[in-house]
């Protein structure tokens, strides 16, 4: 059974609480999202580091129940 967007969203701010996260359903289909991702949790990591943090919140759900996740990390601003 495909997740929905809320599924991705709670499990990411499960793991990452100071998480600003959006997630839209690119193909309408529970199968194809993309996230962003915006955590102070990311400051001083690689791109791949923080990617695999937002995957490792996922549980190993990530080619199984969820099918393609397109990613954009950050960390905030540091005006706000």
């Amino acid at each position: 059974m495909p997740m929905t967007a809320t599924e991705i969203e709670t499990l990411i701010r499960a793991a990452l609480p100071d998480a600003q996260v959006s997630v839209e359903d690119l193909a309408g289909d529970g199968d194809h999202y993309a996230a962003r991702i915006v955590s102070e949790s990311f400051r001083g990591r690689s791109r791949v580091q923080q990617h695999q943090m937002v995957f490792q919140a996922l549980g190993g759900r990530m080619g199984g129940v969820l099918h393609a996740l397109a990613l954009q990390t950050s960390v905030p601003d540091a005006q706000g």
